[in-house]
């Protein structure tokens, strides 16, 4: 009995232990580092190609638009996925889906590493993008329940620092790797990390607390009521602006940062690919930080505004790094670091769809806008793989085609338009509650 009692006393203290770990100011916090990795995660997973374009094409044999299109099987799987990611998270667990969300990434890129098939390659990307669709939905479904709505801007911004951070590991750390161990072993460390990273999911977050529980469950009894949201939400003019505004603005990072910047930084400026990878990371750094500034500005004096100047910002800096050569060194370095600060004003968008729908369906206005990241990056780096392909001279190196700067540089001329679009989308995008704050 005495043994049976001191059992019982310490599983109770174990058991409010765990409570009062779960009802602590700190555990959202704890919570929004879990998410953050899951997006630092899906970056290093999203941009790996840029750092053994070379290994990918000798091994799969496939020239600049076949490379383009290995690496776009991830958009083209996130595109579907984010149709389902938000209405999932929004409906179910989002501790149980996000957790399955990254195991099925750690597959896919346990696969993606042991092989040398082509399809099968791109059936592993595939995989990684159903799982990274879900990265970015979960971070905001997450903040709306454990955040107040005065917080958004500024802790929606912290994703981007959580997932540029990601982007940057991408670059110089996994160069290295890829350096020293090979492609293959680099990935397959990869995958044990999302395997470690799953069951931290799993053991440590929760979905929310038993008051928002109780609240959710009493307005989503009707799935009716749901649809018919769904469809209001999709009436919505402004929502669509968004989608486009935040895929515009984005893809001229993931175009640079996650496929062809590294050999458009080692031709034109005679880098090897640790020193390509590295003036990479000026832009991730750039948006790492920019987003938070951003965001904590956009709570204060209004979302659309903040947005319009990061984003011109982001498009003056463009244009200097693709139409002016010969750029010192140093000089290329700061003006990547201010394109990306300048666009990481882009992650302020999600606060504001969330703000113009309510946050009831948190996930699926962010999923919605997501999508446009998907969308445009699904078919933009083939895009520049074909102009590639289609002004190569017919130079060969090492039995690879071999691009020169003039090809890299009339491939990157529709990135500026891109941000130009990003621009005119904000401009049709009206925010009563901005209007009020003005």
């Amino acid at each position: 009995m005495q043994f049976v009692s001191k059992q019982f006393v310490f599983t109770n203290y174990h058991l409010k232990n765990r409570s009062s770990i779960f009802s602590s100011s700190y555990y959202p916090w704890l919570i929004v580092i879990l998410c953050s990795a899951f997006a630092f995660y899906k970056f290093v997973l999203q941009v790996s190609p840029s750092v053994m374009t070379s290994d990918l094409m000798r091994v799969f044999h496939v020239n600049g638009a076949g490379l383009g299109n290995l690496a776009a099987t991830y958009f083209y799987a996130y595109l579907i996925a984010q149709l389902f990611a938000g209405p999932l998270l929004d409906r179910y667990s989002p501790r149980l889906i996000t957790g399955m969300a990254i195991s099925i990434c750690a597959l896919g890129t346990m696969i993606f590493a042991n092989t040398k098939i082509l399809l099968i390659a791109e059936l592993a990307r595939t995989l990684i993008g159903v799982g990274a669709a879900f990265a970015t939905v979960s971070y905001m479904k997450m903040t709306s329940l454990w955040f107040r709505p005065n917080q958004m801007a500024l802790v929606d911004g912290l994703l981007a620092t959580g997932a540029m951070t990601g982007a940057l590991c991408g670059q110089i750390p996994l160069a290295y790797l890829v350096a020293n161990q090979g492609w293959q072993q680099s990935l397959i460390d990869c995958s044990l990390a999302g395997v470690v990273l799953a069951s931290l999911f799993f053991l440590i977050v929760r979905d929310k607390n038993k008051t928002t529980v109780d609240s959710v469950r009493t307005k989503d009894s009707n799935p009716v009521i749901k649809i018919k949201e769904f469809l209001i939400l999709l009436k919505k003019r402004e929502n669509w602006m968004l989608a486009f505004y935040s895929g515009l603005a984005f893809t001229p990072v993931a175009v640079l940062g996650g496929l062809w910047g590294n050999p458009f930084f080692i031709e034109a400026y005679h880098l090897n690919l640790t020193q390509a990878a590295s003036f990479t990371s000026c832009i991730f750094l750039g948006l790492a930080l920019g987003a938070p500034v951003f965001g904590f500005f956009a709570d204060k004096l209004g979302r659309i505004r903040v947005m319009k100047l990061g984003t011109a910002i982001a498009l003056i800096s463009l244009m200097i790094v693709l139409f002016i050569s010969n750029l010192p060194l140093w000089w290329l370095g700061c003006v990547l670091f201010v394109f990306g600060f300048g666009t990481g004003a882009f992650m302020s968008c999600f606060a504001l769809g969330k703000e113009m729908n309510g946050f009831r369906l948190t996930a699926t206005i962010v999923s919605l806008i997501n999508t446009g990241d998907a969308l445009l990056g699904s078919f933009t780096e083939p895009l520049v793989g074909k102009i590639l392909d289609y002004t190569w001279t017919g130079q060969m190196v090492n039995g690879l085609h071999h691009f020169t700067e003039g090809n890299f540089r009339c491939a990157f001329s529709i990135l500026p338009l891109y941000m130009l679009g990003a621009l005119i989308c904000l401009y049709m995008i009206k925010n009563n509650n901005e209007e009020k704050l003005c």
